[in-house]
């Protein structure tokens, strides 16, 4: 039997060759498509009684995609974005051997034809300025690990970098003016796919990171744990739940928030929004590829706007006359 039915050659390379020297795609994304086979081939091995090296590309009807998808939803308890997010990657999949196997252009047609579900659009999160305030002075900046999540905060509330971002970065893609008052400090932040963008650094910030950051070689990172080891990104977000945890106790509005550090960048790019600023500079701060993605933004903040025109709406004082007592449009109805 040919090599190209087989399942297991053209996964090895999707994975290695597509997503990684044509398609350049982070290191998380590739991970997020790992585990959608990973999650899968069990499944579809289990349902066709094979091993899953002698699964073929026909093995995967689109009927067994889909009880896979159910399987999920139900079993695994996985959200509909988390559902439709397995379901991009099988359709990436199933296009990249359509594209080059000529033999399997209407399979891959049919898995394509494998519709998203239409899930519920749920507003962002992001803390008020005095929430935020309140974050960001609750490490205890007596002692070394205070000053480090200190500065990791006010870094993450800066930027708008992302908990893998601020994970890796390093001293060497800090510059720190020389001369604060007349010069720009900056960061360069390597991004998803590898994309690089430039982002401004308050004094404040400069301030803390050049504490931290004092008598160190430049090729290591900024930010390190206890044991002297990089942070990671889940460290990091263990530390931001830490923090809220700490302040909630006084601040009842954030009991009704989940706040990780991606909310952080949600609070950046509003207040942002909120200062004034145009959502294409936002885009390039937070480093989206498309404006339709840093739009939702926009909506956050027309949402406020509708909120305090309404506290100012003028009530109409006209009186209206009950239909009941407009005769000559009931006469009219009754005729119809």
């Amino acid at each position: 039997m040919s090599n190209s039915n087989f399942l297991s050659s053209w996964i090895k390379r999707f994975l290695l060759e597509y997503l990684i020297s044509v398609r350049n795609l982070s290191r998380n994304t590739q991970q997020s498509y790992r585990d959608t086979f990973r999650l899968m081939l069990p499944f579809m091995a289990k349902n066709n009684k094979k091993s899953i090296e002698n699964l073929l590309v026909d093995d995967i009807s689109p009927d067994l995609i889909k009880s896979f998808l159910l399987d999920l939803e139900k079993n695994r308890l996985s959200s509909l974005s988390t559902r439709n997010q397995r379901l991009a990657a099988v359709h990436a999949f199933a296009k990249f051997i359509g594209s080059n196997n000529p033999e399997h252009v209407e399979w891959c047609r049919e898995i394509q034809m494998i519709p998203f579900k239409k899930s519920r659009k749920t507003l962002i999160t992001y803390l008020e300025k005095s929430e935020m305030d309140a974050l960001l002075n609750a490490p205890d900046k007596k002692t070394w690990q205070g000053n480090r999540d200190h500065a990791l905060l006010l870094f993450l509330y800066n930027t708008g970098a992302r908990a893998d971002e601020a994970a890796q970065l390093t001293i060497a893609d800090l510059n720190i003016a020389h001369a604060t008052k007349r010069d720009l400090s900056t960061v360069l932040i390597k991004g998803k796919g590898n994309k690089l963008r430039r982002c401004p650094l308050w004094k404040q910030t400069v301030d803390n990171l050049s504490i931290l950051i004092k008598n160190r070689e430049e090729s290591e990172h900024v930010f390190m744990n206890r044991c002297h080891q990089p942070l990671t990104r889940f460290g990091i977000h263990a530390m931001v739940k830490r923090y809220v945890k700490k302040i909630t106790q006084r601040i009842a509005s954030l009991k009704k928030k989940r706040v990780s550090p991606h909310t952080i960048r949600h609070t950046t790019a509003t207040h942002l929004l909120q200062a004034g600023v145009d959502i294409n500079t936002i885009r390039a701060w937070l480093g989206h590829v498309s404006i339709n993605t840093t739009n939702i933004y926009a909506e956050v903040d027309l949402e406020m706007k509708a909120k305090a025109l309404a506290c100012c709406d003028v009530p109409d004082k006209k009186t209206h006359r009950h239909w009941r007592d407009d005769k000559g449009l009931m006469d009219f109805l009754s005729k119809l």
